[in-house]
């Protein structure tokens, strides 16, 4: 008998007039790992919180979701506690102590255990997954990976049969989340518990579930296995939204129209380059600007921030210069201080040493509201700051009143950008009702009403699917060709390879290399690409899907001998 099974599953949030589940039948096995992936906004947050007793959202529910057999809805409060976890995508959104140590044991105290057991469980899940260096720590002195480590172990202390996870990795960078991916493989290969994930991020965990489930329009659209999926989407339509997503090795292998088993990992993809492509041809040429010429929009001269007077500096000594008219990706690790470097270009922070200017001006040269007032605006990594309405469109009228814009100017400027970014059906929908794709898009066209020169991005790409990340990547290449400067923080390196026009490395409160995007991920060798990890050593700079692929045909496949 299947663990969890759904049954011609509808469901409607109330107050809306379109379903956001539709007939959803779902059988999975005890020990499966289940991936669940689609375009944001297709029902994926919303099937995973209606498995979860606690978290279903108010809405009518039609057909039923069963586990062993029995209803959830029906479920003792004790057994859905403990039988079935969640891990959320933001970390900080699910700790609810100050200590790690508090924080394992929370839940466990909450269900009144005995102390001794509750110590031997803590001691022994702090073993499993390597946190006794950081147990008694602060979880506010957390990076980003080990806070989600943390929220993992804490509800695996709970001894979950099924372990549910909404974009996990979402906010976590490269390194950090393939540390979340494993953990999470060794907990469904070692203990058997059965795993239920939705993720955008695919080139790490597409290769480790047994069962995918693609949904579209709020719909299950195909379930198969990780390798059949990736054949079938190839098949069916090369250039379908979904197959936008799938991992480099398959969207390589797809591209080639390759024969036999569709690769799923890195080094199965460097094999079926290696074994039917000639490389000749190291390299594609790629000429990178020149910014000798242009002005500064932003600068930073040995600028120092802490956020008290006693604790250490998170900003030490940085120096940056962000050109007119680019766009520079800043890439490093969780918690390097990379959002409080745009706290402090944004004016939202201020340095205690060091020197900012804007355009060639210190901050205190712009008077009243002059700073922000179509010149400079900071989306922030979390969407939901920057909502004041119960309805989105009515958030976005706010800006535009701001602004001074008259009715029918601001009408057409909502939509215009609405339709760009597809959210024009979510007008009357309150912010924290939307996916969390859907609400990085609304925060976007909040964002771009008010008509910035410089505009500042906190991870945007998060909860995004690979369609949307194009759909963006085309607005923000219009703006550029407007004369806009953008800054991006990312821990999006397949986004930031094919878009940046410069990236740099943050490290250590500082930026410490700048390259063209080509140069920078195809001299690393671990902070890079999939495509550039696949396709060394036969090729030299291919640090994108289509770059690999071009290569590949450029030097033509190897004769059988």
């Amino acid at each position: 008998m299947a663990i969890l099974k759904i049954e011609n599953l509808s469901f409607t949030y109330s107050g809306a007039d379109s379903k956001a589940l539709k007939n959803i039948n779902l059988e999975v096995e005890r020990g499966d790992f289940v991936l669940l992936c689609g375009e944001s906004g297709c029902g994926k947050t919303t099937l995973l919180k209606l498995i979860k007793k606690q978290l279903r959202p108010e809405g009518n529910i039609e057909g039923g979701i069963y586990y062993k057999g029995k209803e959830i809805g029906l479920l003792d409060e004790r057994t859905s506690v403990t039988d079935i976890g969640y891990v959320m995508q933001n970390p900080d959104n699910q700790i609810v102590t100050d200590k790690v140590w508090h924080e394992l044991a929370f839940g466990l105290e909450s269900l009144s255990e005995k102390t001794d057991l509750i110590r031997r469980k803590v001691a022994e899940i702090s073993g499993f997954f390597g946190i006794s260096d950081w147990y008694r720590k602060k979880t506010c002195e957390l990076s980003g990976g080990q806070k989600q480590l943390l929220n993992l172990a804490s509800v695996m202390v709970m001894q979950p049969e099924i372990l549910i996870l909404d974009e996990p990795t979402g906010q976590l960078d490269p390194i950090a989340a393939r540390e979340f991916i494993d953990a999470l493989k060794k907990i469904n290969e070692e203990i058997g518990i059965t795993i239920i994930m939705a993720e955008h991020r695919l080139e790490e965990v597409f290769s480790v579930a047994n069962k995918v489930v693609l949904m579209n329009k709020s719909e299950i659209f195909m379930c198969d296995t990780p390798r059949n999926v990736g054949k079938r989407l190839s098949f069916e339509d090369n250039s379908h939204k979904l197959n936008l997503g799938l991992p480099s090795s398959v969207r390589i292998f797809n591209a080639l129209k390759g024969k036999g088993d569709c690769p799923l990992t890195v080094k199965e993809g460097k094999k079926f380059i290696s074994s039917n492509y000639n490389s000749n041809i190291k390299e594609l040429p790629f000429i990178s600007e020149d910014y000798s010429q242009k002005n500064i929009a932003i600068e930073i001269k040995e600028g120092f921030f802490r956020y008290e007077k006693d604790s250490p500096d998170v900003l030490n000594g940085l120096d940056i210069k962000v050109f007119e008219n680019e766009i520079l990706c800043i890439l490093g690790g969780n918690g390097a201080g990379k959002t409080t470097m745009l706290k402090v270009m944004s004016g939202l922070r201020k340095l205690y040493k060091g020197k900012l200017r804007i355009w060639g001006k210190k901050l205190k040269e712009y008077s009243g509201n002059s700073l922000y007032r179509n010149n400079i605006s900071c989306m922030p990594q979390n969407p939901q700051n920057l909502f004041v309405k119960s309805k989105i469109h009515d958030d976005f009228i706010e800006i535009t009143k701001i602004l001074n814009y008259d009715g029918k100017t601001a009408e057409s400027k909502i939509d215009e950008l609405s339709e760009k970014l597809e959210i024009k059906h979510l007008y009357n929908a309150h912010p924290y009702d939307l996916s969390g794709g859907e609400q990085q898009k609304a925060a976007f066209v909040k964002i771009l009403l008010m008509n910035p020169k410089i505009i500042l991005l906190d991870e945007p790409t998060k909860g995004l699917d690979a369609y949307s990340k194009i759909t963006l990547a085309k607005i923000l290449q219009d703006l550029k060709k407007e004369n806009k400067t953008i800054v991006i923080v990312t821990h999006d390196i397949e986004f930031a390879a094919e878009y940046a026009d410069r990236c740099a490395m943050f490290f250590d409160g500082q930026i410490v290399s700048y390259d063209n995007r080509v140069d920078f991920f195809s001299k690393n060798s671990y902070y890079t690409t999939a495509a550039s990890r696949i396709s060394r050593p036969d090729f030299i700079n291919a640090v994108t899907v289509d770059m690999a692929v071009e290569l590949c045909k450029l030097n033509g496949e190897k004769r059988e001998a």
